[in-house]
């Protein structure tokens, strides 16, 4: 196959395999029959086939061919049943998991595939979002969020901030760990996004110390606090920043552009739709004595007379008509981490807020994680290795792929993933001899 080894998937599986083999097994020795190593191996292979619940995996788990060929990809010994699964599960510490992303994340570096996310100013664009994948109103644990509504009866949920790394011009996505949103331990109030947007960008910069960060987020995250952990953290950012959270830095830049002092371009592209932009540096990101100046851009697309997109960020970048361009593409950009990451999670086959196994510690957590990792996995594969291009080329949408990738394994043995591959796609190229 035309792939560097260490991007293909069985060099991917090994590395996470190393990172599940270290954790600490606190368990009693003598009643342990399943290795963390293989749980988390098992629920690995669960989200990375796609099966839309532990049961309809335990029910493939009964017929031998797919057994044997999951243990073979997997490199699992034994696959436990649910219920020892999520047993054994439920205490490991998620932040035990965590380093897979940063291990799957250097193998990218290594193989030179970033390059492809470098903005021109040298910046990698991390977007930041919160999502709920959980909510229900008897289910529930220690770590669950509540809320009541005036009419409603009381609901537990999990949430999660999440950070990608992303560009304009490239539709796959690099998730990097995410911070969960939890009720910390012996607390009666519920944590918010805004503190977990601090300690995620703590940890990634912790994580990726020599990273060139650009963060760029909603208008939750345009604020005095959170931009000056930015800068804590050496991380550049691209905001947006809403008239009604920002009234007076709005005066600032109307009444600056009836003196023109604000700069403006406009242009038609070859499709007749008008782009404007304008811009101003250095003013006052609020009415607070001693406020940043910060620098402010605003963006209009207007199509056939009708203004169809607009919007407006704070930015540390000074700006110019060298950079304005790049920098509106990296503030739409964010629309990315809800379409191409959530949406996809949710919508398109790896049942996202599906209730897997909730547990009373960590389950219902490590669970998702689980799940983005086998994200992360197909987003490197669909990045990196023409054999799995050319396979999911043949297939219209993920879930008849998927179905038919889990058909095959029904059907006969196979070496590794790659094997299964050729089996599927069945290209002269993907047969050559290795």
């Amino acid at each position: 196959m035309h792939v560097k080894k260490h991007l293909g998937f069985s060099a991917l599986r090994k590395s996470i395999g190393q990172v599940f083999g270290q954790i600490d097994d606190r368990r009693q020795s003598g009643k342990v029959d399943f290795s963390l190593h293989d749980c988390l191996m098992s629920a690995l292979a669960m989200m990375f086939f796609q099966d839309p619940s532990l049961l309809a995996f335990q029910r493939r788990m009964q017929d031998r061919m797919h057994c044997s060929n999951l243990k073979t990809m997997f490199a699992v010994k034994a696959i436990p049943s649910d219920a020892v699964l999520r047993k054994n599960m439920d205490p490991i510490g998620t932040e035990d998991i965590d380093p897979c992303f940063a291990i799957l994340f250097s193998h990218l570096q290594r193989g030179k595939q970033l390059l492809l996310y470098q903005l021109d100013s040298g910046h990698y664009l991390i977007a930041l979002d919160g999502s709920q994948y959980f909510s229900s109103d008897k289910i529930n644990c220690p770590s669950c969020l509540t809320y009541k509504g005036s009419k409603s009866k009381l609901r537990y949920s999990h949430q999660i901030l999440q950070a990608v790394l992303l560009h304009p011009n490239m539709r796959q996505v690099i998730p990097l760990a995410p911070e969960p949103i939890i009720r910390a331990d012996g607390s009666d109030k519920n944590d918010c996004e805004r503190c977990a947007g601090k300690r995620l960008i703590a940890k990634i910069r912790s994580t990726h110390p020599k990273l060139n960060i650009m963060v760029t987020g909603d208008g939750l995250y345009s604020n005095q606090p959170f931009i000056d952990a930015l800068k804590a953290n050496a991380m550049s950012f691209v905001l947006v920043a809403k008239p009604s959270d920002h009234k007076i830095l709005f005066q600032w830049v109307e009444e600056l552009d009836g003196l023109a002092g604000v700069e403006h371009i406009e242009f038609c592209d070859q499709k007749g739709r008008r782009h404007h932009y304008r811009w101003i540096n250095q003013v006052p990101l609020n009415g607070a004595r001693g406020a940043d100046l910060i620098n402010f851009f605003e963006y209009w697309l207007t199509v056939d007379q009708k203004v169809t997109y607009h919007n407006s960020w704070v930015t540390d970048q000074t700006l110019s008509r060298q950079n304005i361009v790049e920098l509106v593409k990296a503030g739409r950009a964010r629309w990315k981490i809800e379409n191409e990451t959530f949406n996809t999670l949710k919508n398109q086959g790896y049942h996202l807020e599906h209730n897997f196994g909730h547990g009373q510690q960590n389950l219902s957590n490590n669970f998702f994680v689980l799940n983005l990792l086998a994200f992360f996995i197909h987003q490197i594969l669909e990045l990196c290795d023409s054999g799995y291009q050319y396979c999911r080329s043949k297939f219209s949408s993920r879930k008849e792929y998927w179905n038919n990738l889990r058909a095959a394994i029904h059907l006969m043995l196979f070496r590794d993933f790659e094997h299964l591959l050729r089996y599927v796609a069945n290209p002269h190229e993907i047969w050559a001899p290795d």
